[in-house]
């Protein structure tokens, strides 16, 4: 059995079936063979950039207002480019695309909800190694920012650089335990959102669909606080899809251990896209996942 190695240029149609994905932002969380950042983000049927143009599963059609990347490269902490122009029409893209190699990368279109059209409001966020990116919102988090902020780390809050809900709930999460237990810290983060924002009298405070990572491990979760959440599609075991389509060379080009987990497919390949439950964790860690019961943590005191 054929394996990718590291650097090698993986042919366009072999990430065909995996992408295909939706929602108010999209996005896409890859890890596995190190491939072009481009097969990623414009090779597939449904692509990323295509999803800016037009979400299928989207709370919004269009995600235009700017456009991130994140990558794992031989270096201590993950690169980042992000850009306010639409990423259908971003040039730089395109050229940093066709030229960086990664097995780890984050990528995310932006629906603004409120916040400006800005760099430092686009996804995906860094603190050290670790990358955030989030699609969905803290409904009235207008009201609710004040209390939020102060509930970050003084240590943290002035690495703070955007004015998003998103950023914030990253930050919340760092303070209460993130680089330790992923899963706690963000349950621990949702809990306090949940709480302030009941105290201001919202209703569902919390949408989202998140992932985060180290460079070795990813989490992603889906949750809401009224429980529809936005949509959230993992891809299935490749190994199980060579002996499924065994005519099919494209899927030799990919090393077992290869995940995506997007917010829309990026194709069609029947078989190849599970979506993930409401108010659940996926764990990708090398070649496997685990999904994971996911609920805020209610803030004592």
């Amino acid at each position: 059995m054929r394996r990718a190695t590291a650097g090698a240029r993986l042919r366009p149609e072999a990430l065909y079936w995996v992408l295909e994905v939706v929602d108010m932002c999209r996005w896409l969380a890859y890890s596995g063979s190190p491939l072009l950042v481009e097969e990623l983000l414009y090779r597939p049927a449904h692509s990323l950039v295509m999803q800016s143009r037009h979400s299928d599963l989207g709370a919004v059609t269009v995600n235009g207002d700017g456009f991130g990347l994140g990558w794992y490269a031989d270096v201590g902490t993950p690169g980042l480019f992000h850009s306010t122009e639409p990423a259908w029409n971003d040039r730089n893209l395109r050229e940093l695309a066709a030229h960086t190699v990664s097995g780890r990368v984050l990528a995310h279109v932006r629906a603004a909800t409120g916040t400006a059209v800005q760099q430092t409001n686009c996804h995906p966020f860094r603190h050290g190694r670790w990358l955030w990116m989030h699609n969905g919102s803290i409904a009235g988090f207008s009201d609710v920012k004040r209390d939020l902020v102060l509930a970050v780390d003084p240590e943290l809050y002035p690495l703070i650089q955007g004015s998003t809900d998103s950023e914030i709930l990253f930050f919340l999460a760092l303070t209460l335990g993130l680089e330790e237990d992923p899963v706690t810290g963000v349950a621990r983060a949702v809990g306090v959102v949940e709480d302030v924002g009941r105290r201001h009298g919202v209703e569902s405070p919390v949408q989202m669909t998140v992932a985060t990572t180290d460079g070795t491990t990813t989490w992603a979760f889906r949750y809401s606080s009224e429980g529809r959440s936005r949509s959230l599609f993992h891809s299935t075991d490749i190994s199980t899809l060579r002996h499924q389509y065994p005519d099919l060379p494209l899927l030799h080009d990919l090393s077992d251990d290869t995940r995506l987990i997007v917010s829309e497919p990026l194709g069609d390949l029947r078989g190849a896209w599970r979506e993930v439950p409401e108010s659940t964790c996926v764990v990708v860690r090398g070649g496997t996942e685990e999904l994971v019961p996911f609920a805020p943590a209610v803030p004592v005191g």
